[in-house]
This record gives C-alpha cells, structure tokens and sequence, in this order.
C-alpha cells in the first residue's frame, strides 16, 4: 500500500486497483462542525418548544412552516458531520468496471462505470477564485469533487475535498491503470 498523502491511500493489486480517500477534517475544523451541528439542534429544540406551547393562530403556522425548514437543513447537517468524522470516499478499478462509493459506517452505494465507455477524464478545471468554488471546497458541505469523466452523455465527478497537488496525483495515477487495462482488453 502506498499513500498519496495522509488522507489518501493507494493499493495496486494485479487484478485492480483500490484507492480510499478519507473525508477526515483537522482537529480545529472538525471541532467547529460538531459545535455548529449541536448549535442548530439546540436552536432547533427550543423553536419546537415554542411551537408546542403557543395558542392556535398565525404565529404557530409560522413556527411549522420554519421547523419544516429547520429539519431540512438539521438533516443535510447531519450528513455532514457523519461524513466528516466516519465517511470514506472508494474508488476501485477491477475487471473493466470504475467503481465508486461514498461510504459511512461501510455504508453507502457504489456507482459503476465501464471503462470503455468513459471519456475526457481528468482534473476538473474550476476557477478557484470564484464564490462558488469556495463555497462548493468549504468543509461543511459534502463537495468540492476535483475529479472527473464523462459516461453515457452526462459529467461524473469525484474526488471528495482533495487538494489539487491529490488530485494531480491521482488522476495520473487512474489514467495509467485506464491504460493498462486498456492495453490488456485489447
């Protein structure tokens, strides 16, 4: 087993190739997240106690219209904070098919694609300056995908939070095992 870095890992096998990629924050960050998630559902409970304990009227429907959102956003939240702390974006490449799967707790369904049918697979150009890119890269979304190919007519991306020196490597690293395989189905 390699290490492209402390966050990715790399095993090549003769039958494939596996890599981890590891959603993990630094401390500082990670701490940050878990407060922020513990914030909103300390906002969240005292919103649903208010709302248990007004009278019928306007004030109450408002108070259920914005619980409704308040659970939407709990959720994505959540999400997040399992991502960060227990998820593990996979990759494999075994037999033709590019299989890739964001798991937590192992969990998690696994995308495959044929590697005869991808095409233009590479970094991901973005303009790293730009408010949605820094938005997309921030650590409380689960985003920020620097990978990419297309298959079937639509764009797949991957590459959960890496840095671009990562992504460098890995995508040299893919396009060689692409190659070999391609080389081999011949």
């Amino acid at each position: 087993m390699e290490f492209i870095s402390d966050r990715v890992s790399v095993e090549q096998r003769p039958d494939g190739l596996s890599v981890v990629v590891s959603a993990r924050l630094p401390r500082s960050k990670e701490t940050l997240l878990v407060a922020w998630a513990f914030a909103w559902l300390c906002c969240g409970a005292y919103m649903l106690w208010e709302l248990l304990h007004q009278p019928s009227g306007p004030l109450r429907t408002y108070l259920a219209m914005f619980m409704g959102f308040w659970l939407l956003y709990a959720w994505r939240i959540g999400g997040v904070v399992l991502w960060r702390l227990k998820g593990f974006e996979l990759w494999r490449l075994k037999d033709g098919i590019f299989t890739i799967k964001d798991s937590v707790f192992g969990y998690g369904r696994a995308n495959e694609h044929f590697v005869e049918n991808m095409q233009r697979f590479g970094v991901v150009a973005v303009d790293e300056t730009s408010w949605k890119w820094q938005l997309n890269d921030s650590f409380w979304v689960k985003g920020g995908e620097r990978l990419g190919f297309e298959y079937a007519g639509r764009k797949v991306v991957f590459g959960k939070s890496l840095t671009r020196a990562e992504a460098e490597k890995a995508a040299r690293l893919l396009e060689r095992a692409f190659a070999q395989y391609r080389k081999k189905a011949r």
